[in-house]
């Protein structure tokens, strides 16, 4: 293979991370980078792109390992393919979950001679992932070395300063709960569990605690800061000069929240007294370390589950963003077929995701998107999570498949919709009928009924028994929670194979997308979601007089009739659809006013089968 800049450049950063882990204040065998950012997200800022930064490899997820002599990714079956894409020969790619292939810890302790001495930043690993290395590689006469500065950082001249952009009020009749009854409620837990305080250092549940927003990571509408809550008082740490506003400030001094530096954090933990209650799964060792092994007590923060089940503001909230969300969508995709279809137009991946933008941003309550759009034409749509370039994104062929997976933060709800048409010409029968696969295990999932106290782990196997029936798969979760204008992804809850969605039982309240897929790389991606709300259902009977749950659709926009193999639908299968479909319309077409080419598209695309 020929050099290029980027192959260079890739070998140049291992070279020169190699020579600092050689150094005699480190003296390191390996070097460990995780994605997450020191507050364990998923999407991270620009400056905390250290595993993208030495990698090249770009997608959310995954953990790279140097040694002297290797470089290895490790990374899970949504990326695959872009890994395999993006990674240089200097890299070796570790396909997570397929037989044989161990986990970043498995190599650790396995594959790296015993006695090795391996760094971590430890403000990016779990206070449950640094233990557990601390145990595992103890076992083998190897060493977890915490380095208080991270290694990537040090060699990366052009890192970004951390983004503090103004934090703004979520106002009480989208929360449906101030920040006072929040506050209040947390101290009350802790109270039960014996703790005097906790930190709350993942993002999204600091805003979601205090009913703020803000801006710091890319289509999250969250801010970087800490949070302490003792009984006694409440400490914000953030950048007060960048961030901070009279409102904000009023509204924080209102529940008797004090400021203070965002880099003040570590200095402070040592002198706050008590015990404090740390959620392992979403703390980093580094605040664990600050407070003092000695008095600190573990167990899932009470904002985590608090914050998935919505209440009734937040439940009407998410109904009436997806419904002008659809409406939003609906307008692209009649769009989008009448350009490439009727007029013969030339359209980028690139430019129907800009357009699609631009719908949503003509409805009220819109802040932004959720996530980047994926917007995915023929055998792009088999990369997972792909991303079309601005400049030199594919033109879509309507003649071959077409996967839009897509998202919108209103101030009343966040959004997140799959859909995969054909625009034009014929697909083959393979496609129709994985497509129709795909589909009826969505419908599966979307009719479940389930006794009070079932998991999304259970109910993963009944979405993909249709698939599975063909020998069918798909590499990626079923299903996962959704925030209300907040993070598109978020915990305790899912639907899928994740030993994690075995732990919390999906609950009223909740809410969780459907979008099971079928991928063949080269060629095609399917994918068809809907957000959904856990919901009571009624039952003829309740066995032990617990209840049973449902779910309640918020996605309303038509599923794609091209694809659509009518011989292996069944009665009931096609009865779904019609009621789907005709929902879809009724909710739509008062909103839809004079806009004849969407109404047009909507009435052709939801004609009962």
């Amino acid at each position: 293979m020929l050099a290029t800049a980027s192959t260079t450049l890739g070998t140049e950063r291992l070279s020169r991370l190699r020579n600092v882990m050689s150094q005699p204040e480190y003296q390191l065998d390996a070097f460990v980078v995780p994605s997450e950012d020191a507050h364990q997200s998923e999407y991270t800022a620009e400056c905390d792109n250290r595993r993208a930064w030495i990698s090249g490899f770009t997608g959310s997820a995954g953990c790279a390992v140097i040694s002297q002599t290797n470089a290895a990714l490790f990374t899970d079956g949504r990326y695959f393919l872009q890994a395999s894409q993006e990674l240089s020969n200097d890299w070796e790619l570790k396909k997570q979950g397929l037989p044989g292939v161990p986990t970043w810890q498995e190599y650790l302790v396995k594959d790296l001679p015993r006695g090795s001495h391996i760094g971590v930043d430890p403000s990016v690993i779990t206070v449950d992932n640094g233990q557990a290395l601390e145990r595992e590689l103890g076992a083998v006469g190897s060493r977890l070395v915490p380095v208080e500065k991270n290694l990537v950082d040090v060699i990366r001249s052009d890192r970004p300063s951390r983004p503090a952009h103004t934090i703004h009020v979520h106002d009480v009749k989208y929360a449906g709960k101030s920040h006072q009854a929040k506050i209040k409620q947390l101290r009350k837990e802790l109270n039960e569990k014996s703790s005097d305080g906790t930190v709350v250092s993942a993002l999204d549940e600091i805003a979601w605690l205090l009913n703020l927003r803000g801006s710091d990571i890319h289509c999250c509408p969250i801010f970087f800061g800490y949070c302490v809550v003792t009984q006694q008082e409440a400490v914000l740490y953030l950048d007060p000069q960048q961030q901070l506003t009279n409102d904000v400030a009023s509204h924080l001094q209102t529940a008797g929240v004090h400021v203070r530096p965002y880099s003040q954090i570590f200095h402070d933990l040592p002198h706050y007294h008590g015990r404090f209650l740390l959620d392992p799964k979403l703390t980093s060792l580094s605040v664990a370390q600050a407070l003092g092994n000695d008095r600190v007590d573990y167990a899932p923060s009470p904002i985590t589950l608090a914050k998935a089940i919505k209440n009734d503001a937040e439940l009407q909230g998410m109904r009436a963003s997806h419904l002008r969300d659809a409406v939003a969508v609906s307008q692209h995709f009649a769009w989008l077929e009448n350009a490439l279809v009727h007029k013969r137009q030339v359209i980028r991946e690139a430019e129907a995701a800009d357009h699609l933008e631009s719908m949503r941003k003509q409805q009220e309550e819109y802040v932004g998107l959720a996530f980047d759009t994926i917007a995915a034409t023929g055998p792009n749509g088999a990369i997972i999570h792909y991303s079309p370039g601005s400049f030199d994104s594919a033109v879509i062929d309507p003649k071959q498949i077409y996967l839009c997976d897509s998202g919108a933060q209103y101030k009343d709800g966040t959004t997140d919709i799959t859909r995969t048409y054909l625009f034009d010409g014929e697909p083959t029968a393979f496609q129709t009928f994985a497509f129709t696969k795909v589909l009826q295990s969505h419908m599966a999932l979307d009719q479940a009924v389930f006794p009070q106290g079932t998991t999304g782990y259970q109910l993963d196997p009944i979405a993909r028994q249709p698939m599975w029936q063909e020998g069918l798969d798909f590499r990626h979760g079923t299903g996962h929670g959704v925030g209300a204008y907040l993070n598109v992804h978020e915990g305790p809850h899912g639907i899928g194979s994740r030993a994690s969605y075995n732990e919390i039982p999906l609950q009223e309240g909740m809410i969780v997308t459907n979008e099971p897929g079928y991928y063949e790389d080269g060629q095609f991606g399917i994918r068809i979601e809907n957000v959904l709300a856990v919901q009571k259902a009624p039952t003829k009977y309740q066995y032990g007089d617990q209840p049973y749950l449902g779910f309640e659709h918020l996605t309303w926009v038509p599923l794609g009739r091209r694809l659509l193999d009518t011989n292996v639908l069944t009665c009931q299968d096609k009865a779904w659809i019609n009621r789907y479909h005709q929902a879809c319309r009724e909710k739509l077409e008062p909103l839809l006013g004079h806009d004849t080419a969407t109404l047009s598209w909507l009435v052709k695309e939801t004609e009962p089968i």
